[in-house]
């Protein structure tokens, strides 16, 4: 019997997350059954069990697969062109309501919390760096008040549905220039 490499066994991992991740936004956590992720993905039940053992751990690993989207620069382009790209992965994906189900479990689940709160330092981090002039407690607390907004506006993108980015841009510039 031939073995299976490893590319093969990544993609079909990729596959289950990415059924997954599909289910949660359409349908949320509470609403979506391992035998759901099953029907989405296309694969048998073992073939789930085989990478994940509780649809928990999907939970997990569709978080930890969080994309690096920030803007690169603190400018008022950079950061449109961030919260445009934000208003369409919501209008594509339903991104912000898959982030909206994360937000809600990681407030029950300490595991999932840790992953979120691992990524929101690592995103105070990185627009604290992009503060070079700014001293560090200072740069701490813009970053702090930046990630809130974007995290606000990706909320209200779930809810809200279609949202200009606009007056979020020039609240995130407002609070970057002090």
């Amino acid at each position: 019997m031939p073995r299976v490499g490893q590319a093969h066994l990544d993609a079909r991992r990729q596959q289950i997350l990415d059924a997954a991740r599909a289910r949660f936004a359409s349908h949320g956590f509470a609403r979506t059954s391992m035998a759901d992720v099953v029907a989405e993905s296309g694969l048998s039940t073992g073939a789930i069990y085989r990478y994940f053992t509780s649809k928990d751990e999907i939970v997990i690993a569709v978080c930890e697969q969080a994309s690096d989207a920030l803007p690169k620069a603190l400018t008022i382009e950079a950061v449109s062109g961030f919260l445009e790209h934000v208003r369409t992965l919501a209008r594509e994906t339903g991104h912000a309501r898959l982030v909206a189900q994360i937000y809600a479990e990681a407030a029950v689940s300490p595991a999932l919390a840790s992953v979120v709160q691992r990524q929101l330092s690592t995103m105070r981090a990185a627009v604290a760096e992009l503060l070079p002039d700014r001293q560090p407690d200072d740069a701490g607390q813009i970053a702090e008040a930046f990630v809130a907004v974007c995290g606000s506006y990706s909320q209200q993108l779930a809810v809200r549905g279609d949202l200009d980015p606009a007056p979020f841009a020039s609240a995130l510039m407002a609070i970057v220039r002090g």
